[in-house]
């Protein structure tokens, strides 16, 4: 009942804690004899890894991932495949500093999920927030590498679309400019705004939110299902399930409500002999299967719950209280909640592509 697994036929499930000696997850539903290295997936962890920049926690972690079980020596290449078996992954904590935590051990920090933890089981690791904290996801995006192997030939982006009250211009979009700067930002211009506006939030020992775009591109028309596992709907279920996000639109999303049926509509033509949308305002589903245009999902994380500026509380205790946040804590979570969203892209896609071939093969 702790519902710590995601997914139907590729299936994730994550452990450990912030300041654990460890973290991971067991993939059980990976197709078997599939060529992967550790190296491969740990090209995605670096993509996530903490203390990268300064706009980020200073925490230093190298996310070193081991493959633990689920593979075998390919005797014809000496690489590794996939067995069909579970795939256990682990990545080990090293630089935890649990004391940093200890004056709030007994404080529920104001936005965090202390206090609503400590309703629900009666017990909560304040150290980094046990399972709360933004480092289970280091699990989730080890799982995405593998997800990515199972839909191969579709390609998954990510990037940060606004910092704070502070867009992107849509008309300067450039993929390559993301690996250009510390926000996996597609618009060189933002990019430099954010940096003045985030060194100043970070002075200030405040924090602020984010908005982050996943697009997927080659996925087919026709995953998905009409009811209730609608790839819309697993897609907003997988990005919330993310630390800190407060909101997920597919394509428009909240914007088509001010919209005209003409305006939202996406038309159609036929070039080459196949269908061709003339627009792409529903982000690649409809009825919730996939149209084979380019699937978009964009979601929203509030501002890092700890923070140096004290905060009114209380304690377990029941007395008021004013509470700090010391330690080493994001300034903007969502940065490193990019890598994160295109893993639960990953996962949501290899799930539904499975369950699409197991049903017509």
């Amino acid at each position: 009942m702790s519902h710590n697994t995601y997914g139907h036929l590729f299936r994730v499930t994550t452990w450990g804690e912030s300041h654990g000696p460890a973290l991971g997850c067991v993939v059980d539903g990976m197709p078997p004899r599939i060529a992967i290295t550790e190296e491969e997936i740990q090209a995605f962890m670096d993509k996530r890894r903490p203390g990268q920049n300064r706009f980020t926690t200073q925490r230093r972690e190298p996310d070193q991932v081991r493959i633990l079980s689920g593979v075998f020596e390919d005797a014809d290449t000496g690489g590794l495949r996939t067995t069909g078996t579970p795939i256990s992954l682990m990545i080990e904590n090293v630089d935890q500093r649990s004391k940093d935590y200890g004056d709030i051990k007994d404080k529920f920090r104001p936005g965090h999920a202390d206090y609503s933890y400590d309703a629900k089981y009666g017990i909560r690791d304040y150290r980094g927030g046990g399972r709360q904290s933004a480092r289970e996801t280091a699990a989730r995006v080890a799982a995405g590498a593998l997800a990515r192997k199972v839909v191969d030939g579709v390609t998954i982006r990510g990037a940060l679309v606004q910092v704070g009250p502070h867009k992107i211009n849509r008309d300067n979009w450039d993929w390559d400019a993301c690996a250009e700067n510390d926000f996996w930002c597609p618009d060189r211009e933002a990019a430099a705004t954010w940096e003045t506006y985030l060194d100043g939030v970070r002075k200030a020992g405040s924090s602020c939110g984010a908005v982050i775009e996943i697009v997927a591109q080659g996925v087919p028309a026709g995953w998905g299902a009409p009811i209730y596992s609608k790839l819309d709907t697993e897609l907003a279920a997988a990005m919330m399930s993310i630390n800190a996000v407060k909101g997920v639109e597919i394509g428009n999303g909240f914007d088509a409500a001010a919209l005209t049926g003409e305006e939202n509509a996406d038309e159609m033509r036929m070039v080459d002999g196949k269908p061709h949308f003339t627009s792409n305002n529903s982000g690649g589903v409809l009825g919730g299967i996939s149209s084979g245009q380019d699937v978009v999902v964009r979601f929203a994380v509030k501002p890092t719950s700890s923070i140096l500026t004290p905060r009114k509380t209380v304690t377990r205790q029941g007395e008021e209280a004013d509470v700090i946040t010391k330690g080493r804590h994001d300034p903007c979570v969502g940065i490193r909640a990019v890598p994160v969203g295109e893993a639960m892209m990953a996962c949501v896609l290899a799930d539904q592509f499975l369950r699409h071939r197991g049903q017509v093969g």
